[in-house]
């Protein structure tokens, strides 16, 4: 059975991003979800001049910042958000570097656009921008009349729109991060979106990679770990997979087990690839 596809492939946010739209008569919406996609890119980043470093060099230095980029101001209301979800695991603007300084150090209202900071500190949306431009571009996407669509970026951030378009949920298998070959879990999606979170594997002892750092503590995570999460937001999927990574057994026991979301949290310790019932460390 052939199935007429729509694809648009790019960089953006340092890696490969994919949208891939099944139906025809979608090429506008396509390039409209490219743009969604960059726009937060450019509002987001802290790898070039952005406005995201401009609120970074204004707390730094200890002053008030006006925001006047508005996908700036939507994603820093969804901080806000995730944060308290997360019981403030995930957190943007945790540093040592800092002193401990985080989140809560952060003055922002959304009503004046004005954000500060009660001691120097500098926000590094990480992953939560792959996740909050996926969401973006859905929009986008379901806004132009698109009702099967997969987009990722990278290999740890998807979202998909409706069901795939054989029918049913669509299958994503989860690989083992140090095994070959080895699965750690099977999901099949529909409406939703996948974010995983590892402190192993390709790219993860890169110098200039940031620590996994657990915001209660300043503890810097290295126990070999893989975090998955779905959730109808991609912006909130990677918030929890984030957290999940650096969550002690307690906090994650809790994260694991509320919500309708689903969630898993993987000790990659042992030698082989576990089960995906010994994988699983806490039950939902």
């Amino acid at each position: 059975m052939s199935i007429a596809a729509q694809v648009e492939r790019f960089v953006a946010m340092g890696t490969r991003v994919e949208l891939h739209v099944f139906g025809g008569g979608f090429a506008d919406a396509l390039v409209a979800a490219r743009r969604a996609i960059e726009d937060v890119d450019d509002a987001l980043t802290i790898h070039r001049p952005s406005p995201t470093t401009a609120v970074n060099e204004g707390m730094l230095a200890g002053r008030e910042v006006a925001i006047d980029d508005p996908v700036l101001i939507e994603a820093l209301i969804a901080i806000e958000a995730v944060h308290a979800l997360t019981d403030g695991l995930f957190d943007p603007a945790v540093d040592n570097r800092f002193g401990g300084a985080g989140w809560a150090d952060v003055v922002f209202d959304p009503r004046t656009a004005r954000i500060a900071a009660t001691r120097p500190l500098a926000l590094d949306f990480g992953g939560f921008g792959k996740g909050f431009a996926l969401d973006r571009a859905c929009a986008v996407l379901r806004d132009a009349g698109i009702v099967c669509a997969c987009l990722s970026a990278g290999e740890s951030s998807l979202a998909v729109i409706g069901e795939h378009p054989l029918g049913g949920g669509w299958p994503f298998a989860i690989p083992h991060p140090l095994v070959g070959d080895a699965v750690l879990v099977e999901l099949e999606l529909v409406d939703e979106a996948l974010s995983i979170s590892t402190t192993v594997g390709a790219g993860t002892h890169a110098p200039e990679r940031a620590a996994m750092i657990r915001p209660s503590d300043g503890a810097i995570v290295t126990a070999a770990r893989c975090a998955v999460a779905i959730d109808r937001s991609g912006g909130r999927a990677e918030a929890l997979s984030t957290a999940l990574l650096v969550a002690d057994d307690d906090c994650a026991r809790r994260l694991l087990g509320g919500g309708p979301a689903r969630r898993f949290l993987y000790d990659l310790s042992q030698e082989a690839a576990p089960t995906v019932d010994v994988a699983r460390m806490h039950a939902a």
